[in-house]
């Protein structure tokens, strides 16, 4: 697959850097039985639980059973990066309070619209490799409506940690980048081509950086 795609076309299997062998996955699965022990023996079973599935709903449900055969690939795949938010709270409190769930959520709703914005700008890239990306399937025009519509409940989201244990610093960080990734997506809706979409896609990054900031700038200065 990477083969066919020019953005993965340098990747170190496809270059031959990397030769590919049965041992690179018995590598993978040493390495994840280490990760799932060590966190189970060093911080507790839920840090454990979460490391456990967030590897094992990228590695498998996105990477070997949605990538390329459903377009809902990266909505799935985005659990993985909640997992990772979700274990990240367990080692402080097992219990995990609203404000990590609540980013969870968000981590959960954020990867699609930054992954579409991506295939849009990459659109026949995706479309020659046969990964059915939302743009591919529907069309960009339609699926920049749907990226904005999964801004606008990412943002909603991104603001709920303040009135669950977090500050008015993340409330600041998560409302202006909230702000900056819908003017994107705007954007997008309206010019549903390459630039656009490399914008949003930025804006995306530029939002979960103030966002992840804040949470945890904000608990440092103001306890």
């Amino acid at each position: 697959l990477d083969s066919r795609m020019v953005r993965t076309r340098s990747r170190p299997f496809v270059t031959g850097a990397f030769r590919a062998s049965p041992a690179w996955l018995w590598a993978i699965g040493a390495m994840l039985v280490l990760a799932v022990a060590g966190a189970a023996l060093l911080l507790n079973a839920a840090v454990a639980v979460h490391t456990f599935l967030g590897a094992f709903v990228y590695g498998v449900v996105y990477t070997v059973w949605l990538k390329r055969r459903s377009c809902l690939n990266i909505v799935l795949g985005g659990l993985a990066g909640s997992f990772a938010v979700l274990a990240g709270a367990s080692a402080v409190d097992p219990s995990i309070p609203a404000a990590p769930l609540w980013l969870a959520v968000v981590l959960f709703l954020w990867t699609p619209p930054h992954f579409w914005s991506l295939a849009i700008a990459l659109h026949e890239d995706y479309e020659a490799a046969g990964v059915p990306m939302l743009p591919v399937v529907i069309g960009d025009r339609r699926a920049a409506l749907v990226i904005l519509a999964h801004t606008l409940a990412v943002v909603a989201a991104s603001l709920m940690p303040a009135f669950s244990g977090l500050g008015w610093i993340y409330l600041s960080l998560a409302s202006l980048g909230g702000a900056w990734f819908i003017v994107g997506s705007v954007q997008l809706v309206r010019t549903p081509g390459r630039r656009a979409a490399m914008t949003n896609f930025r804006a995306s990054l530029t939002q979960l950086g103030l966002l992840l900031t804040g949470a945890i700038v904000d608990p440092l200065i103001l306890g």
